[in-house]
């Protein structure tokens, strides 16, 4: 799923010698025979000196550097699928959908973080109370004071200091809302990943899009099957980058929704992404990664070992990527510049 709307050590051993010394008695042992005189020298053998070693010898590959390590995790959350930095508030914003990604069950809730590594509000705005209606909440995003979340069909709007509910934008024809993304002008983009979740898992519907909202209406940047199953989302002076669920691509969307500058990272299930100076952090389901590199380039993995990382989020004063691993109930920071 995503966002806005997706994851090491070296020892050496040495072995210890034992120096075992035996003690004699209270007597001294008699002399020892003279030795008998040595045999004859036999004559010396010629030796061949070992040959020198080549000077076109490749050189060892040099070591590559050990993955950073966790320098805050969070537990306790329930089924995390996006984590937002608020900057003007310096607080992480989490979406747990606390259940199915596509149950209307209205228990889904929004948890603020502390960037010393403490959950500060698990609930803070929690489906059922207060009358808000929050069933699986995935992408966040910020503008103007609001804070949306994208939900199954809908995106939802609140407050951002109180988390009161400001109402809903309804998606049309929509199937499953995922990421959500704020441009500078203030245009909210959300994600439709366009599946279902089915028998024997997720099945497409056929309605991926990505769809931008303006004064509170939605309309359709781009739509189509082509699009690859849409789902993490920002928004840069290139146009709107996308990465897919479904083909594993990542590329940008002009002003009139027509692909470009398309790429795909080493392995698909693309969920997360965020923009890092001139390069991209896009999270990998199924290489259990987190990958950087440009835009219509070559990406490497930057984070292994990252089980299920989902919509992944960026500390712009810290240097920290933020990683919801959807399937463990944890978020992890890391300090990546």
């Amino acid at each position: 799923m995503t966002r806005s709307r997706s994851l090491a050590s070296l020892a050496v051993l040495a072995a210890p010698f034992v120096l075992m010394i035996a003690c004699g008695g209270s007597e001294p042992p008699p002399p020892a025979p003279p030795p008998p005189p040595p045999p004859p020298a036999a004559p010396a053998a010629s030796v061949e000196s070992a040959p020198a070693a080549s000077a076109s010898a490749a050189p060892a590959e040099p070591a590559k550097p050990a993955e950073p390590t966790a320098v805050a995790k969070y537990t306790g959350l329930s089924t995390p699928e996006s984590v937002l930095y608020d900057a003007d508030n310096d607080r992480y914003l989490v979406s747990n959908i606390n259940g199915k990604p596509d149950a209307k069950d209205n228990n889904g809730f929004i948890s603020v973080l502390s960037p010393d590594g403490t959950v500060s509000t698990l609930k803070w705005i929690e489906g059922g109370k207060d009358k808000v209606k929050l069933d699986a909440p995935k992408g966040t995003g910020i503008a103007n004071g609001v804070l949306y979340v994208a939900d199954i069909t809908v995106v939802r709007q609140f407050d951002l200091k109180t988390g009161a509910p400001k109402g809903d934008i309804a998606i049309p024809g929509s199937s499953f809302l995922n990421d959500v993304a704020v441009g500078p002008d203030g245009k909210v983009y959300v994600s439709d990943t366009g599946v279902k979740v089915g028998a024997k898992g997720f099945e497409p519907t056929g309605t991926d899009a990505v769809w931008v909202i303006e004064k509170g209406k939605a309309k359709a940047l781009a739509k189509g099957k082509d699009l690859g199953g849409p789902n993490g989302l920002v928004v840069t002076d290139k146009g709107v980058i996308v990465n897919t669920m479904g083909s594993g691509e990542v590329f940008s969307l002009d002003d009139k929704g027509k692909k470009q500058n398309v790429s795909k990272p080493p392995t698909g299930m693309l969920d997360g992404l965020v923009v890092l100076g001139d390069s991209l952090l896009v999270s990998s389901w199924e290489g259990s990664a987190v990958y950087k590199g440009p835009l219509g380039g070559t990406f490497e993995k930057v984070l292994g070992d990252q089980k299920s990382p989902a919509d992944i989020g960026y500390d712009t004063k810290r240097g920290r990527v933020l990683v919801p691993h959807f399937t463990e109930d944890t978020v992890e920071a890391y300090e990546l510049k």
